[in-house]
C-alpha cells in the first residue's frame, strides 16, 4: 500500500469517527435544547433568544455552547448567554469564554471575565493575569476578583505581587481578589497560609472597607487565639472596626469569648455596652447569663434596657424574679420592657414558677403576677377567682383581664357573673371587655353564644343589649338566632340593638333573618333598618348573579318606600349582570321608580356591551 492510499484510508476512518462522535452528540441533544438552539439560530428577535438562553440554563449541553459564545459580543444578549453558559458544566464553555475574552472590549469583556472567574476555571489564570497587569483598568480590577474565585497557587502570587505594585484604582480589587484567596485557605483547613494573606492585606494601604474584612478573616483564621486580636478590634475607637468587632463575637467559636465579653461590660462606654449586651444575647448556646442579667439589674440605664431587651432571647426562671422586683420599680421604661421580657421568657418553669410566687406576694408584685398569668396564658382560675376578691381595684381589673385571656368555656360562668352582678359597680367596664375578650376566642361559637343567650334572659334592659353586643361579636348560627329573636320581643331597647347588630352582620348569612324582620319586626323603623342591612349584604358580598338579582327582587317586593327599592336597583347597577338587567327593566313598568329603573337598566346594559354580552336579545326577552 503506497503513502497515499495510507493517508487516504486514515482521513476515512477519521471521518467515519467525527460523524459517529457527532450522531452520538445529536442523541444526547434533548428535544427541548434543540428547540432553544434553533431559536438562537434564527432571525427571532432579542426577547425570544433572550428567553431560550433562559430555558439553555437549565437544558443546555456542550451542543449548545457554539451558539450561545456567538451571543457574547451583543450588547444586548451577552449577559442572557453567560447566564446559560456559566450553567453548563464542562471544559467546552471553558474553552469559549477564555476565547472570547481575547477579543472582546469594554462590558462585554468584563461580563466575560466575571463568568470565568465563576466558573473556578484554573486554565483561564495565565490570561486573567495579563488582564490584570494590562492598561484596562476596569478589565484589571474584575480579573483581580476573578483570580480570587479560582484561589490556587498561581492565582494567589499573582495578586501577591500586583498587592506590592498596583496603582490606587487597582489595589482595591486585588485586595478585594487576595481576600478571597485567603477565604478559600481557611476553608480548606490551611489556617496558617490563610492568617499570613489576611495580615499582608492588613499591613497594605487599601480602603476601610478592605481591612474590615482582613481583619474579621484574620480573627476568625485563628481560631481561639484570634480572640486578643477581636478584643482589641472591640475596642477600637473606629465605629466601623467596632461593628465588625461585633458581627465577628457573633461567629467566633468556643466558650471563651462569652467571659471575655462580660468583662468587657464593666469597661465600655454605655453607648456600646448595650450593643455589646446584645452580640451576648445572640451567642445563646453559650451565653453567660448571670452577666447579661447583672446589667439588666444595676448600672446605666441604657445598658440595662438593653440587657432587658436580650433577656427575652436568652433569659430563663432564674430571670423571673429580678425582671418582677423591675417591673415594679419606679424607672417606667425599665419597668415597661422588663414587662415584655416576663411575658416571653421561655420554658413551663417559668409558669410554675409565677403561680408559686403569688402565693406569698402583695400589693404592685401581687397585681403584676396577677397580670402575667393572663399575659402567659397560664391556667389559673382559682388564683384569678381568689383575686377578684381583692379590695384593690387595679388587682381586679387585672384578674378580670386575665380571665378574659384564660378562663375556659366551662368556666366562663364566672365573668357572666361579674357582668350581670358585679360586686363592684365600677369593675363593670373590665368585666364586660373580659367577657368580650373571653368569648370572641372560644373555638366552639354556638356553645359560647348558648352560655351568653342563657345570660340574656337573666339580665337587666341595659345589660341584655352588652350581652347581645358580645354575641354577635361571637358570631355563628346561634348567636343570628339571638339577635332574631331579641330583634321581635317586646322591648324596644332590644329591638333596636338587635336590629342595629344585625344589619351589621359581616356574612350572607344572616340574609335570611334579615328578610323576615323587614315585614315582621314590630316597630316600623326597625323594619326598614332590616331591609337596609338586608341589601347591605346584597351589595358588599361576593354571590351568584342570579342570586343577588333574586335578593334585589325579594327586597323591592318587601319594601314599602320607594327609596329602599331605588337601593335594591343600585345594588344591580353596581354588580351588572344579565339577571339584573331583567329585572331592572321590568322595574321601568313600575310608575314611581320608572325614571331609576331606566338610567339603572341603561348602565347595566353599557357595562354588559363591553363584555360582549347581546343586550337587546336579553331585553326583548324580558
Amino acid at each position: 500500500m503506497t503513502i497515499r492510499n495510507i493517508i487516504h484510508s486514515v482521513l476515512i476512518v477519521s471521518l467515519a469517527a467525527a460523524g459517529f462522535n457527532s450522531a452520538a452528540n445529536a442523541q444526547n441533544v434533548s428535544k427541548e435544547e434543540q428547540a432553544q438552539i434553533t431559536v438562537l439560530q434564527s432571525d427571532a428577535p432579542a426577547s425570544e433568544k433572550a428567553i431560550a438562553c433562559k430555558h439553555l440554563a437549565v437544558h443546555g449541553s456542550d451542543a449548545a455552547v457554539p451558539e450561545l459564545a456567538k451571543l457574547l459580543p451583543d450588547p444586548k444578549l451577552s449577559s442572557w448567554a453567560r447566564i446559560a453558559l456559566e450553567a453548563i458544566p464542562g471544559a467546552v464553555v471553558d474553552e469559549a469564554l477564555r476565547k472570547a475574552s481575547e477579543t472582546l472590549e469594554g462590558r462585554q469583556l468584563v461580563g466575560v471575565i466575571n463568568s470565568i472567574g465563576n466558573r473556578r476555571d484554573a486554565g483561564a489564570v495565565e490570561l486573567l493575569v495579563k488582564r490584570l497587569n494590562g492598561k484596562d483598568v476596569t478589565a484589571g480590577s474584575v480579573a483581580a476578583v476573578a483570580l480570587g474565585k479560582i484561589a490556587n497557587q498561581p492565582a494567589r502570587e499573582a495578586l501577591k505581587s500586583a498587592l506590592a505594585v498596583a496603582n490606587d484604582d487597582l489595589r482595591n480589587a486585588v485586595a478585594e481578589g487576595y481576600v478571597l484567596c485567603a477565604e478559600k485557605l481557611h476553608r480548606d483547613g490551611k489556617a496558617t497560609a490563610a492568617v499570613a494573606v489576611y495580615e499582608e492585606i492588613r499591613q497594605a494601604k487599601l480602603p476601610k472597607q478592605r481591612i474590615v474584612e482582613a481583619t474579621r478573616g484574620a480573627i476568625l483564621a485563628r481560631g481561639q487565639e484570634g480572640l486578643p486580636l477581636l478584643l482589641e478590634t472591640l475596642r477600637s475607637d473606629d465605629k466601623k472596626m467596632f461593628q465588625l468587632a461585633l458581627g465577628t463575637v457573633r461567629e467566633f467559636p468556643g466558650s471563651d469569648v462569652d467571659a471575655a465579653l462580660a468583662k468587657e461590660l464593666n469597661s465600655a462606654a454605655p453607648a456600646r455596652a448595650e450593643l455589646i449586651v446584645q452580640a451576648m444575647a445572640d451567642r445563646s448556646d453559650t451565653v453567660l447569663l448571670a452577666a447579661v442579667l447583672k446589667s439588666a439589674e444595676q448600672g446605666d440605664a441604657v445598658v440595662r434596657l438593653s440587657a432587658i431587651n436580650a433577656l427575652q432571647r436568652v433569659g430563663d426562671v432564674s430571670c423571673l424574679a429580678p425582671l418582677v422586683k423591675i417591673a415594679t420599680g419606679n424607672d417606667e421604661s425599665l419597668a415597661v420592657a422588663a414587662n415584655e421580657t416576663l411575658t416571653v421568657l421561655r420554658g413551663e418553669s417559668v409558669n410554675k414558677q409565677v403561680l408559686a410566687m403569688v402565693a406569698d406576694a402583695d400589693g404592685a408584685t401581687y397585681r403584676l403576677l396577677i397580670e402575667l398569668i393572663g399575659q402567659r396564658l397560664i391556667k389559673a382560675v382559682p388564683v384569678l377567682k381568689k383575686a377578684l376578691a381583692s379590695n384593690d381595684s387595679e388587682t381586679r381589673a387585672a384578674a378580670l383581664m386575665s380571665l378574659g385571656a384564660t378562663v375556659p368555656l366551662d368556666q366562663l360562668g364566672l365573668l357572666i357573673d361579674q357582668v350581670l352582678s358585679p360586686d363592684h359597680a365600677a369593675d363593670l367596664p373590665a368585666a364586660t371587655n373580659a367577657l368580650r375578650t373571653a368569648s370572641v376566642r372560644m373555638p366552639d361559637r354556638d356553645a359560647c353564644a348558648t352560655e351568653l343567650a342563657k345570660a340574656v334572659s337573666k339580665a337587666k334592659t341595659e345589660t341584655k343589649s352588652t350581652l347581645l353586643e358580645i354575641i354577635s361579636e361571637v358570631g355563628g348560627a346561634k348567636s343570628l338566632g339571638t339577635l332574631a329573636t331579641a330583634a321581635k320581643s317586646d322591648s324596644d331597647a332590644l329591638q333596636d340593638t338587635a336590629s342595629r347588630l344585625l344589619g351589621k352582620w359581616n356574612g350572607v348569612d344572616a340574609a335570611p333573618v334579615l328578610l323576615d324582620l323587614a315585614s315582621t319586626a314590630p316597630a316600623g323603623k326597625y323594619r326598614i333598618r332590616a331591609l337596609r342591612g338586608y341589601l347591605g349584604l346584597a351589595r358588599k358580598f361576593s354571590m351568584p348573579p342570579r342570586q343577588r338579582a333574586d335578593m334585589c327582587n325579594k327586597a323591592m317586593k318587601v319594601a314599602t318606600r320607594t327609596t329602599e327599592q331605588k337601593l335594591a336597583l343600585d345594588v344591580l347597577k353596581i354588580h351588572p349582570s344579565v339577571p339584573g338587567l331583567r329585572l331592572a327593566a321590568a322595574a321601568r313598568k313600575n310608575p314611581k321608580l320608572s325614571d331609576h329603573a331606566k338610567a339603572t337598566t341603561n348602565a347595566i346594559a353599557a357595562a354588559l356591551r363591553k363584555r360582549g354580552v347581546n343586550v337587546d336579545s336579553v331585553l326583548s326577552g324580558s
